[in-house]
């Protein structure tokens, strides 16, 4: 039986949620309407970059830090053992919800620093890098890391 889920584990189930949701509205109404009129951000935005509306921005940020971080919490909270995600697990001492959860904060950092290259830095910038920041921190944890351990490395 797995052992209590202990605070920052909730936390960080929190985390990778919000980051999530944010992906999924802000990539869903880039997909609804690609002009960026949902959110109110001008095309002209996106002068600098390979793009000319948000429809590609928007699927990536959809998928990315949408759709991922909200597979990764509940992977997080229920610990599938599922073997095909396992496959790309680096870290076989550890589940590979954490694993992911470290890719998650990665990803949104990334997201970010490649943002700020096209688009002058805003506050949305900062916040989303430092969650990301902060997924990271929370992950690498040791009470989190003690949780998400394997069950195959529990007697190393």
């Amino acid at each position: 039986m797995k052992h209590s889920r202990p605070f920052s584990v909730s936390a960080l189930f929190f985390l990778q949620i919000f980051l999530g949701l944010n992906g999924l509205m802000g990539g869903g109404a880039f997909l609804i309407a690609p002009d960026g009129r949902l959110l109110q951000i001008p095309v002209s935005y996106l002068n600098n970059t390979p793009f000319h509306n948000f429809l590609i921005p928007g699927l990536l940020l959809f998928m990315f830090l949408g759709v991922y971080p909200m597979f990764i919490a509940f992977s997080l909270w229920k610990q599938p053992v599922w073997r095909r995600p396992d496959l790309l697990n680096p870290f076989k001492q550890y589940h590979w919800s954490w694993t992911g959860s470290l890719t998650a904060g990665v990803i949104a950092m990334i997201w970010i620093l490649v943002q700020i290259q096209w688009i002058p830095v805003g506050f949305l910038h900062i916040f989303v890098f430092s969650w990301g920041v902060l997924i990271l921190l929370v992950t690498l944890l040791p009470v989190v890391r003690r949780y998400c351990r394997s069950p195959d490395s529990w007697h190393l």
